[in-house]
């Protein structure tokens, strides 16, 4: 297939190219600043601008598929006021901007995957979350509403469109997982606040392989659950994590200390969604990863 990818030097991005390439795909990878590599002969980098539709609208004439992992970093600074508006546009812009492409392209893709997240469901306690619930009032809920209102438009070109919401992704090299390691490698790991917030996982692996599958069966349509079926409460992931990393497990972080260094983005921190894959799970799709600490044993070394 010829395939376009935003986002490709990121956490996800570089798996999931780096497995695209293997299995014969031919690649445009969209970067906004220099290409970390050279281009070859299955893939090229073309540099774009986010919110303008100049040289690069003109790859996405004939493709096959779009896949769409565009975004500035969630979790990677305070959410200031001008954080928080990167965050929206790095995201929104983006899309808005890809679909503008499609429509102008005279063969459309098939295709259209934008990444999203399950921080479209706002902080939801114990519920049991599928594709169905609704989007959470909080910054999140609202950022990925607007973030997949903005792909749904790709429907009415008549391509279809798959919005994965994402969770917590588990790998090695990088990513969430490298951050919640450290303090256990230094002895001062713990949970944080009450512990009993849920956290929705996935392993990279089972990312790329999700996003794999959607290109082709039709089946996948609309928003998909992109986590592993056995979310757990961050008590529970911290007890694993120390356990993988042979270290122990007691400095708990209080509540007030996370907001008082992180502000509002403490709150993704200490509230959570136990969401499940109901969509994947129905069409089959088998999980490499189903359980937290094999899924955590194969990220070693972190």
């Amino acid at each position: 297939m010829r395939l376009i990818v935003t986002g490709a030097t990121g956490f996800i991005g570089t798996a999931l190219t780096r497995r695209l390439l293997e299995q014969g795909h031919e690649l445009t990878l969209f970067t906004r600043g220099s290409p970390p590599d050279a281009s070859t002969g299955s893939k090229k980098w073309l540099h774009w601008t986010p919110g303008t539709l100049r040289e690069w609208d003109a790859a996405l004439e004939g493709v096959d598929g779009v896949i769409n992992l565009a975004g500035e970093p969630i979790a990677a600074k305070k959410w200031t006021a001008a954080q928080r508006r990167r965050i929206e546009k790095s995201r929104i812009d983006a899309t808005y901007s890809l679909v503008q492409a499609c429509a102008k392209a005279k063969q459309k893709p098939k295709v259209f995957i934008s990444a999203s997240a399950v921080g479209y469901y706002g902080p939801r306690n114990d519920e049991l979350i599928t594709e169905q619930s609704s989007a959470g009032n909080d910054f999140l809920g609202q950022l990925c509403s607007a973030w997949e209102a903005e792909a749904f438009k790709a429907a009415e070109l008549g391509i279809r469109v798959i919005c994965p919401r994402i969770g917590i992704v588990l790998g090695r090299g990088g990513g969430a997982l490298t951050k919640m390691a450290a303090p256990f490698k230094y002895f001062v790991g713990g949970t944080l606040g009450s512990g009993k917030q849920w956290m929705s996982w996935i392993h990279l692996e089972d990312v790329v392989g999700l996003i794999n599958r959607f290109l082709d069966d039709r089946a996948f349509q609309g928003a998909v659950n992109t986590t592993a079926p056995n979310p757990v409460r961050n008590d529970d992931f911290c007890a694993a994590l120390a356990k993988v990393l042979n270290r122990p497990c007691w400095a708990r972080v209080p509540a007030f200390a996370l907001k008082l260094a992180l502000g509002d983005l403490a709150d993704m921190l200490l509230t959570g969604q136990r969401v499940i894959p109901a969509a994947a799970e129905k069409f089959g799709y088998r999980f490499r990863y189903r359980d937290l600490e094999p899924a955590l044993q194969a990220c070693q070394p972190l």
